[in-house]
């Protein structure tokens, strides 16, 4: 029974073994730009965003294309002029119908009318101004549209950085906890040897607690990086784990700074164009105030019977129309669109002056960066040095206690400082080519 149960239980934990490999995900950097830029829900928005602005666009051929309707319409009178003017419409008229009697009251009548009108605009300029706008607009949304994506695929590149530095982070404390579950078992001996007091003990094992403390936090934060990595995605994070197939670099590749702002930024692109749409609306409204030129035209045919063709005629025109005064609306909403155009104008470049001392910040805290990661690398070697000397000094009995785990911690502390430094570094420099795309 005792050798069933054993079974049973190790059948078990490698069950549970299995099914957590099987949570964990191998995730390389491309196929996380892949999937992300096809699955986010920010990309579906703004591409949602661009066809609403299309279909704007397309709304507005109707300044050049003609307007085709048709009808059928059924009636039955008996008012005088309506029986009258149907008959005259189906071309049954006799000189009967003109009886005086007849034409005041006449029997009930019925009329079936058939009718396709066409309505061509020939000059509409603030239509066409109108047009030109949305196309603008329509420009605008695509730029930021394609915007979007390559700040997608920044935060994607941060989110992988962020999990390879949560999965470097657990690899040192995992190390750091063997180092200090060895340095327990060695002041455990000489504890027992007499050579160390009570207080080194408890001061090793509040140590190894630390260090387990810590590592519990570093496993939460691959979880949570995991996460994020699974929402940026848009997949279902319940039980998954995912694990970069590419670890991160204790070096970086320095880069030349760049501090040219480009005016081929797609953001910035997608302000000029919208600058360009309320400057096309003021345009517009300044065109109201010309006359409007429409022709139109319909077929009719008309019968006593549903869906009759029996009589056929057809009528063609044109208007010139022109608004003369309305209550000064067509000068409140000139004004209005000239204010939301200079508004525009002012808005752009402020955007690009932000964006300039965006780059200029960027670029100094790359050259940071760069030094911070120098320094962070020196001072890791020196204290790996110090806690090797104190390691051999404390194993001869030179060397305190506190004076061994300070020198480990300080050492942890510095190896997990040098990687934060090399990702600040990394991040920053995908930040700057991003700033001059």
């Amino acid at each position: 029974m005792k050798k069933l149960s054993i079974l049973f239980i190790t059948t078990g934990l490698l069950f549970l073994s299995f099914a957590n490999a099987q949570d964990t995900i191998s995730l390389s950097k491309a196929d996380l730009i892949q999937k992300g830029v096809d699955r986010n829900l920010q990309i579906k928005i703004a591409e949602k965003n661009f066809l609403s602005a299309k279909a704007d666009y397309q709304q507005s051929s109707a300044v050049f294309l003609p307007n085709i309707t048709a009808s059928h319409t059924g009636i039955t009178t008996t008012n005088p002029l309506m029986a009258f003017g149907s008959k005259l419409n189906q071309g049954i008229l006799t000189p009967a119908d003109f009886d005086p009697s007849l034409l005041n009251n006449p029997a009930r009548t019925q009329n079936f009318a058939t009718l396709i009108e066409v309505q061509q605009p020939l000059i509409n300029m603030d239509g066409l101004y109108g047009r030109q706008a949305a196309k603008a607009k329509m420009e605008a949304f695509q730029f930021q549209n394609e915007r979007t994506k390559e700040y997608l695929q920044l935060e994607l590149y941060k989110s992988y950085m962020q999990l390879q530095l949560a999965y470097k982070a657990v690899t040192v404390l995992q190390k750091a906890d063997a180092t200090a579950q060895a340095n327990l078992k060695l002041v455990e001996n000489y504890f027992k040897q007499g050579l160390v007091q009570k207080t080194d003990v408890l001061n090793v094992q509040v140590r190894v607690n630390e260090i387990a403390n810590q590592l519990q936090f570093a496993k939460s934060n691959v979880h949570n990086a995991s996460d994020y990595l699974a929402f940026l995605m848009n997949d279902d994070a319940q039980g998954k784990v995912y694990k970069p197939t590419e670890l991160l670099d204790n070096s970086i590749t320095t880069m030349v700074a760049n501090t040219a702002l480009s005016n081929n930024r797609k953001d910035i692109q997608a302000y000029e164009s919208s600058t360009k749409a309320y400057h096309k609306m003021f345009l517009s409204s300044k065109m109201n105030f010309l006359p409007r030129l429409n022709a139109f035209g319909n077929y009719q045919m008309y019968d006593r019977n549903f869906m009759g063709t029996s009589a056929k005629g057809y009528l063609m025109g044109a208007q010139l129309s022109w608004s003369l005064f309305d209550g000064y609306k067509s000068i409140g909403k000139m004004n209005k669109a000239k204010a939301d155009f200079q508004k525009a104008e002012a808005e752009t470049e402020q955007y690009k002056k932000q964006s300039q001392l965006e780059l200029n910040k960027t670029n100094r805290q790359l050259t940071d960066a760069e030094n911070k990661v120098s320094l962070s690398q020196l001072a890791f070697q020196q204290s790996q040095e110090a806690y090797r000397i104190r390691q051999n000094r404390f194993a001869q009995g030179l060397e305190k206690t506190t004076d061994l785990l300070q020198s480990e911690t300080q050492m942890i502390q510095k190896e997990l400082e040098h990687l934060q430094s090399v990702f600040e570094y990394n991040f920053t420099k995908e930040y700057l080519l991003f700033l001059t795309k």
